[in-house]
């Protein structure tokens, strides 16, 4: 073989090495179509395959609030299973489970997925974020499932910002307003006679008009 020839065969190789390592990389975690960034933590058991696995903290460092499990949840067998719970490992915090729509248990259905995190799919709310390890760390999970049993792995615990900004709260709840007490500690909480804090703000206008009159208020 001349020497041009074995350089020509050499470049198509290389080619052909390029276009097949682009090829995979679009087909595995890289590609655009997981929308979260591509080292998550993903496990398999049985049937049940669990992918893109975060737990989402609040945006600002030092806020309060809840924290979310992101996951995606694949049921590869031809019975449904029910996610019955995910825990904390080596924390006592809960994860509230909640479904995309309605009430009662979030079903994986068979042949199907379910998202965990983001507009419009299910939930998993840690009512106190401050139960989860630090950002940066990695949080031991445990998912429970009807039928496949305890799936374990270990979640990296991220801010909602960036790759993650649509999947995590991203504020924090509003703290119920409780009405004042009134001036003489009355446990009915209503105002005293001399106050002017009535709802319309014409008690204490009356009442001085009705001195000046000389007629009961």
């Amino acid at each position: 073989m001349s020497r041009s020839l074995r350089h020509g065969a050499l470049a198509a190789t290389a080619i052909a090495f390029s276009f097949t390592a682009l090829t995979a990389c679009g087909a595995g975690n890289n590609a655009q179509t997981l929308e979260v960034r591509p080292d998550n933590a993903a496990t398999s058991a049985g049937t049940i395959k669990i992918q893109n696995v975060n737990v989402i903290t609040q945006p600002e460092r030092d806020a309060k609030g809840p924290a979310v499990v992101s996951a995606t949840v694949f049921n590869t067998g031809s019975k449904a299973e029910t996610l019955d719970s995910i825990t904390l490992t080596g924390s006592s915090g809960s994860v509230q489970l909640h479904p995309a729509k309605g009430s009662g248990p979030l079903v994986v259905p068979a042949g199907g997925r379910v998202v965990l995190g983001g507009k419009n799919n299910a939930s998993a709310v840690i009512e106190n974020g401050d139960e989860a390890t630090k950002n940066g760390n990695v949080q031991p999970l445990v998912f429970k499932f009807s039928r496949t049993g305890e799936v374990s792995l270990g979640a990296s615990v991220v801010p909602a910002a960036h790759y993650f900004k649509g999947f995590g709260p991203s504020a924090l709840p509003e703290t119920p307003k409780t009405p004042d007490a009134s001036p003489s500690g009355s446990p009915s909480g209503s105002a005293s006679p001399n106050t002017s804090e009535s709802p319309s703000g014409e008690a204490s206008a009356s009442s001085s008009s009705a001195s000046k009159s000389g007629q009961p208020g």
